[in-house]
């Protein structure tokens, strides 16, 4: 018996949290159809240790978180979209609380913990460690109560559809089969995460291969400000071992960085020593690695006292002493690793993009709530504000739009020829380093355009249709690492998380313009270099 797949008004591409909360939003008004890649419990979202940053305490208001995200972003956050998120954020909250989630109190009220560059503490925390696992589990049983909510498991997302100039739907590979399929839809909402393992060094997990960038980039949707990669100043550095995150709260708890001398030195830095915003943090490591030939420096916290440090964090506590690693009584190996995309999809307000269909929400997004430097603890809390208003926004736009009939497509599919790399791994391990190397923490002209050379020779090589997951995944990795460097390369100033070596001045003419990376005019690219390029474009998105 053959199992057709089933009729969605709404698709949504992606598990975590601003997917989740879309889906539920959608799902007041039509059929939904949520595709996951793997497994559902593999998102960002899922490791997201820290907690979320809302002003709920009687000490904080919305007008200072709004100040400390500006402030945190350099100047280039979009200040409607801050308004928005911190505004919001609470009745997100309080919504989510309202549907069962946890999070930590001391004394009966809500404990507030305090985080690098917020001015009050703000962090609401579930677990200790386990925020973004206690938020998705919540999100997860409500969109298990919606009848009108469907869930395809180890489902990938080969491309989006485009049907005379909106998005209609998806071509979706049965990862278990190979066999693919495509799934019409009024509206589609990508809430696919970032692109972290296109470095060499992440605390993203596998799966965060770029894929919703990707797809909306080759449907003809702009892309902004994909220079800017937030590099997590501390995971844990154990040779041969994946990054483990070590949270933000460490440090605001009273952790201290160490160098190889054991010199606490981050007040040679920055006025707020260990509490200075992630992208300052992040290079003075690298500048104290670099300094003493170090592969690492140390995160300690043995002065906190071993209950405290056992109870505040028992993910990573137990963690690291699978590494031999007692955080109660020994200094942590850490070293920068990528952590979060600053730059994405770009939207509206309420999630729409420049290819009408298509909306957006949370990581792979780029509403300008971040600008060139996300504050900590914003990401979650953007999630929830923005997977809502992705999610009505599509209902809004569907309203006036038809199922469209995509029996031609269905037929081309049936005809396609589709490919395989040749040693897909190798490729793979080769595009990581050469941008941990190149367009890593610190960039210069020289090693831009070494990567960028050699990132459109393998962009070349990953032009054709492939099979598996595993070859999508790469061919959606070197077109998004080729967008970061393309757009890091133009961008001839250094602020926030761009760090140009050879233009160090923090607000070099020109500083306050936005990249924006589209397929239009690849023509001109074509001819000016002969291959397959992109463009990088000052004028602002057009939405139609």
């Amino acid at each position: 018996m053959r199992h057709l797949p089933p009729q969605a008004d709404f698709l949504v591409i992606g598990s975590g949290v601003a997917g989740l909360r879309a889906a539920l939003e959608l799902s007041r008004e039509g059929r939904v159809v949520m595709l996951t890649k793997g497994h559902p419990l593999q998102s960002n979202s899922i490791f997201a240790q820290g907690g979320v940053a809302v002003a709920l305490s009687e000490e904080d208001d919305v007008a200072v978180h709004l100040t400390d995200t500006m402030k945190a972003g350099h100047g280039l956050c979009q200040r409607e979209a801050v308004r928005v998120l911190v505004e919001e954020g609470p009745a997100r909250i309080q919504e989510l609380i309202r549907w069962g989630a946890k999070f930590d109190k001391t004394d009966g009220k809500f404990a507030f913990a305090l985080e690098a560059a917020h001015s009050r503490s703000r962090i609401l925390r579930a677990r200790g460690d386990a925020t973004g696992n206690e938020m998705v589990r919540v999100l997860m049983a409500q969109v298990g109560r919606q009848k009108r909510i469907h869930r395809l498991d180890y489902h990938f997302t080969v491309d989006l559809v485009v049907e005379d100039g909106r998005c209609c739907g998806a071509l979706v590979l049965k990862e278990h089969s190979g066999k693919q399929f495509i799934l019409p839809a009024k509206a589609v909402v990508l809430s696919t995460g970032g692109a972290g393992q296109i470095y060499a060094r992440t605390t993203n997990p596998p799966n965060a291969t770029g894929d919703g960038m990707a797809m909306a980039f080759r449907a003809g949707a702009q892309l902004q400000d994909m220079e800017f990669v937030q590099f997590h100043p501390t995971a844990l550095y154990v040779p041969s071992s994946p990054p483990f995150l070590l949270s933000e709260a460490m440090r605001g708890e009273g952790g201290q960085l160490r160098n190889h001398k054991g010199e606490a030195f981050m007040p040679r830095y920055h006025p707020l020593g260990i509490l200075a915003p992630r992208d300052i943090v992040a290079r003075a490591i690298w500048t104290e690695m670099a300094a003493t030939k170090a592969r690492h420096v140390y995160l300690d916290v043995t002065h906190l006292g071993a209950d405290f440090v056992r109870r505040r964090f028992p993910t990573i506590y137990s963690t690291c002493l699978r590494y031999d690693i007692d955080i109660t009584e020994e200094w942590i190996p850490v070293s920068p690793s990528a952590h979060y995309m600053m730059g994405g999809v770009w939207t509206d307000l309420n999630g729409a993009t420049t290819l009408p269909g298509l909306f957006a929400a949370g990581e792979v997004a780029c509403s300008g709530v971040h600008g060139a430097n996300r504050l900590a603890s914003n990401s979650l809390l953007e999630g929830l504000v923005f997977g809502m208003r992705a999610g009505a926004a599509a209902v809004a736009w569907a309203s006036n739009q038809t199922s469209p009939d995509l029996a031609g497509r269905v037929t081309a599919l049936g005809q396609e020829q589709r490919h395989r790399l040749d040693d897909a791994e190798k490729l793979r391990s080769s595009l990581r380093r050469t941008m941990w190397g190149q367009v890593g923490i610190i960039r210069s002209r020289e090693s831009l355009i070494r990567a960028t050379a050699q990132l459109s020779r393998w962009a070349h090589m990953v032009s054709k249709p492939f099979v598996t997951r595993a070859d999508l995944e790469i061919k959606n990795m070197i077109q998004m690492a080729l967008c970061i460097a393309k757009s890091a390369l133009w961008r001839e100033n250094s602020v926030g998380a761009h760090f140009r070596s050879d233009f160090s001045e923090a607000k070099r003419s020109g500083w306050k313009h936005h990249s924006h990376v589209t397929l239009e005019q690849l023509a001109i690219e074509q001819e000016r270099r002969k291959s397959r390029g992109i463009v990088v474009a000052l004028r602002p998105p057009v939405v139609q």
